[in-house]
């Protein structure tokens, strides 16, 4: 008995065991993939990073204009389209700042992953939406922003 429980004449609370097994005595799982494989992020997660890499990338040209903003991926657009958008489905969307709430750029994963071909040609997509979506909020036109926007790379 610890010595605070024989000090004041309780007795200790009853600690769960740790469990080592599952019921049919296996051991814990791991797991599924081990974080060395190429598979074990997400097609989220890689797509997240391709975002990422091109705010990188404009925010070493334009890191002033650009703070405060932020950046966000959704999986969808809304079913509601803005006032702008006429037909198709947008890749992203420039919400200025509002009400106490910074600007915003979102960019919509499915619809421009759908339009990608291969993985090259979605990290193209990719920086062009953001690029197009940044030169809304700055008011500039997409190749001032990025010189080599629209470029086959």
């Amino acid at each position: 008995m610890p010595l605070a429980a024989r000090r004041h004449g309780t007795q200790p609370a009853a600690v769960a065991p740790v469990r080592r097994r599952d019921r049919r005595g296996r051991g814990v799982r791991g797991p599924l993939l081990p974080a060395t494989v190429p598979a074990h992020r997400t097609r989220a997660e890689r797509f997240d990073d391709l975002v990422l890499d091109a705010v990188e990338d404009l925010e070493r040209r334009w890191a002033r204009l650009l703070e405060g903003t932020e950046f966000a991926v959704e999986d969808v657009p809304p079913s509601s389209p803005a006032p702008w958008e006429h037909g198709g489905v947008p890749f992203g969307r420039y919400f200025p700042a509002d009400a106490g709430l910074p600007a915003r750029i979102v960019v919509y994963r499915r619809p421009v992953e759908q339009r990608a071909i291969d993985a090259g040609d979605l990290a193209d997509l990719v920086h062009d939406v953001v690029v197009e979506q940044v030169a809304h909020l700055l008011g500039r036109a997409p190749e001032d922003v990025d010189p080599g926007f629209g470029d086959v790379r």
